[in-house]
């Protein structure tokens, strides 16, 4: 089998491709402006191809004589998501999905998240419905690729898998990291009222979609996730002890979002970029659970970390 990773020097891009590196007969990594880690580029096994999804010419290239594509390249940290994501996402998976047609691709794998469900708990978890209307811009176009995948390979030979993967948590992470920056400087906060979380540690996330992408009879749409719920409020609790820092401020809603206005502004005026935004906030505030049996039927039976209790010090 061949692979294909799509924005592979990314933060989870390049962590699946480590974990794929000698289980494929082929790793292809698809970059476009960031150089890929040097450990990955200098693998016997793996293949490099530089590419733009925005450019539908580039892509026949990429894709010829694979087997299986997993998506994840694209835009964040970069203020007014309204405005480029309908292109970043919906527009250039779009390109991707109809290359990979052309190519005969057998598999295309989009990452996504439960978000795209809107608010869902674990007594109304999400379960795959495409017929949702979320808040938030990120949420929106990903649910609209997941349904331009299904659309655009009925009836054909390729067959659509969407991962909705639950926050994924570990050490490396970006948004991880971030927070941890921010409480070494005291500086982290979080609203006040609980908003549930369904987290994943990042080797059940990688063992999950390396599954995804290889395993035999995958199709549709999974949920990927970890056993217990906790809110955000707890989660930032147990990193912070973890990490020995402070844990964060609990702050009013207000707060926070004029602190995601300002970083927009101050990007939009200098040109730099913006790791809160106000969408990314709307989308953080979402409780959201998703129902992973499928997931624990057919992609990865037993966690390595089936709680954040058991996976928190891989957060150190």
């Amino acid at each position: 089998m061949k692979v294909l990773i799509t924005g592979a020097a990314g933060n989870l891009g390049s962590r699946l491709a480590r974990r794929l590196v000698g289980d494929v007969d082929g790793l292809r990594l698809m970059v476009h402006r960031s150089p890929l880690p040097k450990d990955l580029a200098l693998a016997a096994s793996v293949e490099i191809v530089q590419a733009d999804l925005g450019l539908p010419e580039t892509l026949p290239a990429a894709l010829a004589n694979v087997d299986s594509v997993v998506h994840f390249a694209g835009v964040l940290f970069r203020p007014r998501p309204e405005r480029f994501l309908p292109e970043t996402n919906t527009r250039w998976f779009s390109n991707l999905v109809e290359a990979a047609l052309r190519a005969d691709v057998g598999r295309v794998v989009l990452v996504s998240f439960p978000h795209v469900e809107g608010p869902t708990t674990p007594q109304q978890p999400a379960t795959g419905r495409l017929d949702r209307e979320p808040i938030s811009m990120h949420a929106r176009t990903r649910l609209e690729e997941e349904r331009l995948l299904f659309a655009r390979t009925e009836g054909t030979t390729t067959t659509p898998v969407v991962v909705r993967s639950a926050t994924v948590y570990g050490r490396g992470i970006l948004m991880v990291e971030a927070a941890r920056r921010l409480a070494r400087w005291h500086l982290l906060g979080v609203w006040r009222d609980p908003t549930v979380y369904h987290l994943i540690q990042t080797e059940d996330f990688l063992d999950a979609a390396a599954a995804a992408a290889i395993k035999p009879g995958v199709h549709g749409i999974y949920h990927l996730g970890d056993e217990r719920p906790v809110t955000i409020q707890e989660f930032l609790d147990e990193a912070t002890a973890v990490w020995g820092l402070s844990r964060p401020w609990r702050m009013p809603w207000w707060t926070i979002r004029s602190a995601a206005i300002a970083c927009e502004l101050f990007a939009t005026a200098f040109g730099t970029s913006a790791p809160l935004t106000r969408d990314f906030v709307r989308l953080g505030r979402v409780d959201h659970w998703g129902d992973t049996r499928r997931m624990r039927a057919e992609l990865l039976p037993i966690l390595r970390y089936p709680t954040l209790q058991q996976g928190k010090e891989t957060l150190r």
